[in-house]
């Protein structure tokens, strides 16, 4: 049989090109929950609702692993919640994007799909279910900490705007896990080890103080985004009353959701995710044991 000029080539091409699919792979989306969320098993087989940069209509809230090639992981994890107002999620770019940027410093990243409690007709509580989402999402990556090669003292979260929100309510309100479950996930407790916090809202900080083992914590917001630099300010008081480290970057511009810095026109707010990277390097996270 006569093959045609570059057939080969072509075959070699593609075969080489299903390969470095395998290598990559595509991200693995693991429910919270295996039957759904409790007390709403009816909606888990919902299909959500995703456009351009948002996602919507969460009834089966869910983790996506970013995980860093073996050449580069250290075994430090970052839980990343995006913000969206609980109405939405911006999942690309406040979630896809900072888990590639983590998997590059050799950190893995799981990105939180909670339930949204302002969403129309929404059946949530915003006082409940984001945080219920963001124990139980810390408490699996914990309980999968050795298959995924965490160091489980380096085990973080990051969030940005009503995700920074969410962090507050994970961060601010640990539950130990309960060791007579059945649920080997619920027996793991669900503290972070640091927080990495980007233009939160004020939900879920405390009001009076912080407590005395907040984890080191790292906030950036822009000074003309005024309804988000309150609650960056009172958590740096706070963390410097408790005498905790904390680590604050307030930019005289930038505005509100200006996510990792590369969509912005300033040099100060495009480089702020190299701020983190030095301040992560500074606080031991980066450094594989």
């Amino acid at each position: 049989m006569k093959k045609r000029p570059g057939s080969c080539l072509l075959f070699i091409l593609s075969v080489c090109a299903g390969v470095v699919c395998a290598w990559a792979g595509e991200p693995q989306v693991i429910p919270l929950w295996e039957k759904g969320a409790p007390g709403f098993e009816a909606r888990r087989n919902e299909p959500e609702v995703a456009k351009d940069y948002w996602v919507r209509n969460i009834h089966n809230p869910s983790l996506t692993v970013f995980l860093p090639t073996k050449e580069k992981a250290n075994g430090a994890g970052v839980l990343i919640v995006p913000g969206g107002g609980h109405r939405e999620l911006v999942f690309k770019a406040e979630g896809v994007e900072p888990a590639k940027y983590l998997n590059d410093l050799g950190v893995a990243a799981f990105v939180l799909k909670h339930r949204l409690a302002r969403e129309t007709n929404s059946p949530y509580s915003l006082q409940t279910h984001p945080r219920q989402d963001a124990q139980r999402a810390m408490r699996l990556i914990r309980s999968r900490a050795a298959e995924w090669n965490l160091t489980t003292n380096r085990i973080g979260t990051m969030g940005f705007s009503a995700g920074g929100e969410v962090v507050a309510m994970l961060v601010y309100s640990p539950s130990a896990g309960d060791a007579n479950s059945a649920d080997v996930v619920e027996r793991m407790d669900c503290h972070a080890d640091f927080q990495i916090v980007i233009y939160p809202g004020p939900l879920g900080v405390p009001q009076d103080k912080v407590p005395d083992d907040a984890p080191p914590a790292f906030f950036v917001v822009a000074n003309d985004d005024t309804s988000h630099v309150g609650p960056v300010i009172s958590q740096l008081e706070k963390y410097r009353q408790a005498k905790r480290p904390v680590e604050v970057h307030l930019y005289a511009r930038g505005g509100h959701g200006f996510n990792m810095g590369n969509r912005s026109k300033l040099s100060s707010i495009r480089g702020w995710p190299q701020r983190m990277t030095e301040w992560m390097t500074d606080s031991g996270i980066l450094k594989a044991e």
